[in-house]
């Protein structure tokens, strides 16, 4: 099966869909790679004024998948040593926040993890009203790798973010900085598109500089700097004792992935252990 979708919804427009429903779209390496493929072409494509990426199925984006053997394959070169995986994404999301061309996030459903990384790099995110969107491996694994949190949402809810490990609605995420605007489901993709239109009709060569001239006030705040910092800080919480126990049993104890994942939620009850009304 074909990983990543590609069409052309409106013209200038070229739209990413995510395309591993079966595992709510986690990102492995063949994804990873795929996707910064497609939007390299993009950005060298004068066909193409901007790219959307949405997931296909019920999530936008599960994380990171677990179950593959990241350290195979990985898309790009990245310095070898503790904490080369945390550096490694980091330095592709900022690949997606250096290209030429916006991009925008379309997000519905689960959107978790490596899944929130994805859509923080992008230029624009527009969310369903109902989404579900949460960094949950702080709670028996690390921080995240891309620490974007303070930056997006200001430091009480990065800390409440990385204290519980709780998800944010869709509506709470535009609410907070995080997503630009949030709609119901039924309109999410209506209004995305709608928006696309309109960042179409700017010529590319202008609206490359508008673009970094919000970038480039972000980091001269320190916000790039600060993320590459984060990502010693998450090498170092995989030495802890319980982030090296709860980690060895991916490969150890025989249990699926899912089965660790409700584990570290249960007491939560939420994510995967959530209970439906009723």
């Amino acid at each position: 099966m074909t990983v990543l979708l590609i069409d052309t919804p409106l013209p200038g427009v070229r739209r990413l869909t995510l395309n591993r429903p079966e595992k709510r779209n986690a990102l492995n390496n063949e994804l990873r790679g795929a996707v910064f493929k497609a939007l390299e072409a993009h950005d060298n494509d004068p066909e193409v004024k901007l790219t959307i990426i949405r997931g296909a199925g019920p999530a936008f984006c599960s994380g990171y998948d677990l179950s593959a053997d990241n350290r195979v394959g990985q898309p790009y070169h990245s310095a070898a040593g503790l904490g080369q995986w945390s550096r490694h994404v980091v330095e592709g999301w900022f690949h997606v926040w250096d290209l030429a061309k916006p991009v925008i996030a379309q997000v519905h459903g689960y959107c978790l993890a490596g899944g929130t990384e994805l859509a923080t790099a992008c230029d624009l995110v527009y969310v369903a009203e109902d989404a579900q969107i949460g960094y949950p491996p702080v709670r028996l694994m690390s921080p995240p790798d891309m620490q974007f949190h303070p930056w997006l949402m200001g430091m009480r809810q990065a800390m409440e973010s990385m204290l519980t490990g709780d998800a944010l609605t869709g509506a709470e995420a535009a609410a907070k900085g995080w997503a630009t605007r949030a709609y119901p489901l039924a309109a999410l993709e209506r209004e995305v598109l709608a928006i696309a239109e309109r960042v179409a009709k700017l010529p590319t060569e202008l609206a490359q500089i508008n673009k970094r001239s919000v970038h480039r006030a972000m980091e001269i705040s320190g916000m790039r700097a600060a993320i590459r910092a984060g990502t010693e800080i998450q090498a170092l919480a995989f030495q802890t004792a319980p982030s090296k126990e709860y980690m060895s049993r991916f490969r150890r104890d025989g249990k699926s992935v899912s089965d660790l994942l409700s584990e570290r939620d249960s007491t939560f009850a939420d994510y995967r252990e959530r209970k439906s009304d009723g």
